[in-house]
C-alpha cells in the first residue's frame, strides 16, 4: 500500500503531462509536492519497513535520502513555472520534461529503496534513460550532442555497475543462494563469502561505474558539459537527486566491503577520491562559467562524502550530503536569473536587482555561494570538521597517522584553491561590471527560500540528532 502511495504522484504527473491545456502546468507542481506526503509518513513507521517483501525496504538511511530528494524535486518544479521567462521553452517541451521527470522519479524511488542489487540497477538505469530526454528538452544542437554523450558515458558507467553486481553475486551465491542479491543478506553474512577476491573485484568495478556517473576521475568534465548544455532545472536534478541515488548505492556496497576488508576499501576509495579532488581543484581554478563552477564543486562534495563515509564518519558524510543536495540545486536554479536572459557575465551578475524580491534573491544567492565553500555556519563547515576528525580517528587505529595528516594537509590546500576561486568570482559578481536590471519571479524566490529553510532544519538539533541516529 505504501509503495503505491509513493508511486501515485509520479503516475498522476505522467498522465497529466499528456494534457494539452495550459492548466496542466499548474497541476504538475502539485503532484511534485504530493510526493512529500508519503515520504514524511515513512519517517513515522518502524524501521526497517518492508515496502515489497525483502526487495524494497525503508530504513533510516534511504528514508533520509528520499526526503532530501523530494524537497529538491519540489524546488525544481517551482523554478520550472517561470523558466520560459528566462529561456525559450515550448509547451510541448514542458510536457515532455514532466513526462520524463515522472519516469525519472519512479526509477529513483526504486533505486533508493532497493534492498536488491538488481532492482537498484534497474532503477538507476530507468533514471539514466529518462534523463537523456530531459536534456533534449533544450532544443539546441549543443543539448542534443550532450544528450548523446550522456547516453554513451552513462551506459558505460551503468554497465560497469552491472558487471560489478554480477561478480559480487557470484562471490556469495554458493552459500547464500538467491539471497546473495540482497544488500541486507550480504551485509549480515560476509563471513560466508567464499571468494572475497571476487567480491572485492566486483565492488571495485561497481564503484568505478558509480564514480564515473558522478563525474569522478577520469570523467571530471563530462557532467559539467552536460549541465551547461541543459536547462537549469535539469542540472539541479542531476546534482540534487540523481547523484544522491548513485551515492546511496555506494553507501550500500561499501558497508559490505567494509566488513570484507576495511583496509582495501579505505585505500581504494581514498586514492580515487584524492586524485579526483586534485583534478577538480585545478579545473575550478580555471573555470569561468557558473554552471561548470557549480558542477565541478558538486564533484568535490561527492568525493568528500565518499572519503568521510569510508573513514567511519557517517554523521559527517550524511550532513555533507544533505547540505550539498540543498545548496547545489539552489545555485543551479538561480543561474537562470544570474545569466540575465541567457547573456552570460560573471562581472555584475549579483547587481541590478530591485525591490524586496530582488534584494532577497541576491542575498540568498550570496549566502549559498559562501556556504558552498564551507564558511561557517554552513552545514558544510561542520561536516568537514567532523569528517576530517573521523579520518584522523580511523588513522589512529593503524600505523598510518603521519600519512593521514599529510593527506588532510593536501586536502586543505586543494579546498583552499576552490575557496579562493569561489570568493574571487563572488566579488566579481557583486562589485565589478555593469549594472543590468534583472527580473526575479516569485516561484524562483520561493524555491530558494525552500532550500534555505531545509538547510536551517538540517542544522536544527532534531535534524542533527536524526543524522547521528543513522550513524
Amino acid at each position: 500500500m505504501m509503495l503505491s502511495v509513493l508511486l501515485l504522484p509520479a503516475f498522476i504527473m505522467f498522465i497529466a503531462s499528456f494534457w494539452r491545456t495550459p492548466n496542466a502546468r499548474k497541476v504538475l507542481p502539485i503532484t511534485s509536492v504530493a510526493i512529500l506526503v508519503p515520504i514524511v509518513e515513512l519517517f513515522r513507521l518502524p524501521k526497517p519497513y518492508a515496502l515489497w517483501r525483502d526487495y524494497l525496504v525503508a530504513d533510516d538511511l534511504n528514508t533520509y535520502i528520499l526526503l532530501v530528494s523530494s524537497v529538491v524535486g519540489i524546488g525544481v518544479t517551482l523554478a520550472l513555472l517561470t523558466l520560459q521567462k528566462h529561456v525559450e521553452v515550448s509547451e510541448k517541451a514542458y510536457r515532455r520534461f514532466y513526462r520524463f521527470f515522472a519516469l525519472f522519479w519512479v526509477g529513483l524511488i526504486f533505486s533508493i529503496l532497493a534492498n536488491h542489487m538488481g532492482i537498484y540497477w534497474i532503477g538507476l538505469e530507468m533514471a539514466t534513460l529518462s534523463t537523456v530526454y530531459m536534456i533534449k528538452t533544450n532544443d539546441t544542437p549543443a543539448a542534443h550532442k550532450e544528450a548523446w554523450n550522456y547516453m554513451i558515458v552513462g551506459a558505460i558507467a551503468i554497465s560497469l555497475v552491472l558487471f560489478g553486481i554480477i561478480l559480487i553475486y557470484a562471490s556469495a551465491k554458493p552459500t547464500l543462494g538467491e539471497d546473495a542479491m540482497l544488500f541486507s543478506a550480504l551485509q549480515s553474512r560476509t563471513d560466508v563469502i567464499r571468494a572475497p577476491f571476487l567480491f572485492e573485484m566486483g565492488f571495485a568495478i561497481a564503484t568505478v561505474g558509480m564514480f564515473v556517473k558522478m563525474g569522478f576521475f577520469p570523467m571530471n568534465l563530462w557532467l559539467a558539459n552536460i549541465e551547461r548544455a541543459s536547462f537549469y532545472p535539469v542540472a539541479a536534478l542531476f546534482s540534487g537527486i540523481l547523484e544522491s541515488a548513485v551515492m546511496v548505492g555506494f553507501f550500500r556496497f561499501s558497508r559490505i566491503a567494509d566488513s570484507v576488508n576495511h583496509a582495501h576499501l579505505f585505500f581504494f576509495v581514498f586514492v580515487y577520491a584524492l586524485l579526483t579532488l586534485f583534478i577538480v581543484a585545478f579545473l575550478i581554478y580555471r573555470t569561468k562559467d557558473f554552471m561548470r563552477l557549480f558542477s565541478l564543486s558538486g564533484i568535490e562534495h561527492m568525493a568528500l562524502i565518499a572519503l568521510f563515509w569510508v573513514s567511519g564518519g557517517t554523521f559527517a558524510a550524511l550532513l555533507h550530503f544533505g547540505a550539498h543536495a540543498f545548496l547545489k540545486p539552489a545555485l543551479f536554479l538561480s543561474t537562470g536569473v544570474l545569466e540575465s536572459q541567457g547573456r552570460y557575465h560573471i562581472a555584475g551578475a549579483l547587481r541590478g536587482y530591485k525591490g524586496i524580491k530582488g534584494t532577497l534573491f541576491w542575498f540568498l544567492v550570496s549566502l549559498f555561494m559562501l556556504a558552498v565553500v564551507s564558511l561557517p555556519p554552513s552545514p558544510m563547515f561542520f561536516s568537514e570538521l567532523y569528517g576530517f576528525s573521523a579520518m584522523i580517528d580511523a588513522a589512529k587505529q593503524t600505523h598510518h597517522l603521519p600519512a593521514m595528516i599529510g593527506a588532510i594537509g593536501l586536502l586543505l590546500v586543494l579546498l583552499s584553491v576552490i575557496f579562493y576561486r569561489f570568493v574571487a568570482i563572488y566579488q566579481s559578481m557583486k562589485y565589478e561590471g555593469e549594472t543590468v536590471e534583472k527580473q526575479v519571479y516569485a516561484s524562483e524566490l520561493l524555491a530558494l527560500l525552500l532550500f534555505a529553510v531545509a538547510l536551517v532544519l538540517l542544522l536544527a538539533p532534531s535534524g542533527l540528532a536524526f543524522l547521528r541516529s543513522v550513524a
